[in-house]
């Protein structure tokens, strides 16, 4: 067992880090291959490197952008009274990428996040067979597919925080469902520490699994533990607002950007937001036309049956995987400006989609054979989708940000016409997709209610060692 999951843990690793490295080559947009808000982590990181400080106004007067990005770069950051330019963003991913960027530059840049792609999966896949006891044949099909398609395979080359959050987020389920020891423990305390320094979006998702943390350690009986972690996450989120007001002058790290001197550094959430009519990405988000995670992989409809599942069984590491990954979404749906921005799709609820995989995989390992075989038909077509991007971007009729929806991909022109357009008339086809997504989740809640999927639930809450699994694993 040993070695098949290492064996598995090195192929997702590299599929991974294949499909991400593919990716590099297609432009971000038409105007360059680091575009948006990318250009703020590639100079705040070079400026790390070379200056030793987040002060990104030199970059910007000696036009280092230009390496990267064909026209005028987006002016983002204000200046500040002393004459720095500290971009709108949080410093933890340049302080990453500040090495590789000084070496390679911005594909030094591309070439870390895919390297931490292959991270992501490997752990994933880890954290399925060992923490979950999930088949590792099942569990390297299905992580392989996810981190060969679109988002993952994307955000795997993309300039942004996404997907190292996602490593992080992983962690935290990690070390949540490990031993209540000291080692856990401290990864918790560090997973969730560093999750807002990536972005204070993430904030909200740090939160859950801090309170998963401390309640977990409490019930265990280890209440100095809890109250320890407990304590230290206070202290760690209070040094996060002050630095933040002593180096961006606000609360986070927009305080510093030019878009937001007027109406406040709040007004990221959006000048007057209008909840109610967010709501409608709750399902958006899902099967948005253009924007909708099912578009470029369906096999993201599957989370409807595994959380259904999961509802019916209440296995008690199901918490672990359903809080922070209903806190991500929330985020997406309430918190983002918008869902349909300058970005490829899905950005908002990266950091949480590795716990949608692992939720699948848990429904699958106990669903039948049909159940499997759609599974792996809906994840290779996703597969298919994402190398008919690549065709696309290497011809230069779409890049990841602009255009990407007119991609000759086969089953993304069929699904087209039924998915929602939330740019324009929606209504319609947006009751019919709450009554899918309803039959889906009802079907794999009553399917868990039988005898069968009852027995098989005491395996998901305790970590399986191979004379665990059995020779029929």
């Amino acid at each position: 067992m040993n070695r098949r999951l290492r064996v598995a843990t090195a192929l997702v690793f590299a599929v991974a880090v294949v499909a991400a490295v593919l990716g590099i080559g297609v432009r971000a947009t038409f105007a360059g291959h680091v575009a948006v808000d990318e250009p703020q982590y590639v100079l705040t990181a070079l400026s790390l490197a070379e200056d030793g400080d987040l002060d990104i106004s030199d970059e910007l007067a000696e036009r280092r952008w230009r390496v990267f990005f064909d026209k005028e770069l987006p002016v983002q950051t204000a200046v500040l009274d002393d004459g720095r330019q500290i971009s709108p963003h949080d410093p933890l991913l340049p302080l990453v990428l500040a090495l590789p960027v000084g070496l390679g530059g911005w594909v030094g840049a591309k070439l870390t996040l895919a390297l931490l792609a292959g991270a992501l999966a490997a752990l994933t896949l880890w954290v399925a067979v060992r923490r979950f006891g999930i088949d590792v044949r099942l569990a390297a099909v299905g992580v392989g597919l996810a981190a060969a398609s679109a988002p993952f395979a994307v955000y795997g080359q993309q300039v942004y925080p996404e997907l190292p959050a996602a490593l992080l987020t992983v962690a935290g389920v990690a070390a949540l469902t490990g031993a209540r020891d000291r080692r856990h423990l401290v990864l918790l305390a560090v997973t969730v520490a560093s999750l807002p320094w990536l972005s204070v979006k993430y904030a909200p998702v740090a939160a859950v699994l801090a309170a998963l943390g401390v309640l977990g350690w409490w019930r265990a009986g280890q209440r100095r533990d809890a109250a320890v972690l407990a304590g230290a996450l206070a202290l760690m989120a209070a040094a996060f607002l002050g630095v933040h007001q002593v180096v961006w002058g606000g609360w986070t790290a927009y305080a510093t950007g030019d878009h937001f001197q007027e109406a406040g550094e709040f007004a990221v959430v959006g000048a007057d937001p209008h909840y109610a009519g967010r709501s409608v990405r709750l399902v958006g988000l899902l099967v948005d036309r253009g924007y909708g995670i099912v578009a470029w992989q369906p096999a993201w409809l599957l989370l409807l049956p595994a959380l259904g599942a999961l509802a019916a069984r209440r296995p008690r590491r199901g918490l672990t995987l359903a809080a922070p990954l209903a806190a991500g979404w929330l985020v997406a749906t309430y918190v983002a400006l918008t869902m349909n921005g300058h970005w490829w799709p899905g950005r908002q609820l990266v950091v949480v989609l590795p716990l949608a995989v692992l939720a699948i995989l848990w429904w699958l390992d106990s669903a039948g054979r049909r159940a499997r075989l759609t599974g792996l038909g809906l994840g290779a077509a996703g597969v298919v989708t994402y190398a008919c991007l690549l065709v696309d971007g290497y011809a230069r009729e779409i890049t990841w940000v602009s255009g990407f929806e007119a991609v000759d991909a086969p089953l993304y022109q069929v699904l087209r016409p039924v998915l929602p357009n939330y740019r324009g008339d929606y209504w319609a086809l947006h009751l019919a997709w709450i009554a899918a997504l309803t039959v889906l989740a009802y079907l794999g809640w009553r399917a868990s209610r039988t005898p069968a999927g009852t027995a098989s639930a005491p395996a998901t809450d305790a970590p399986l060692h191979p004379a665990q699994k059995g020779s029929s694993r």
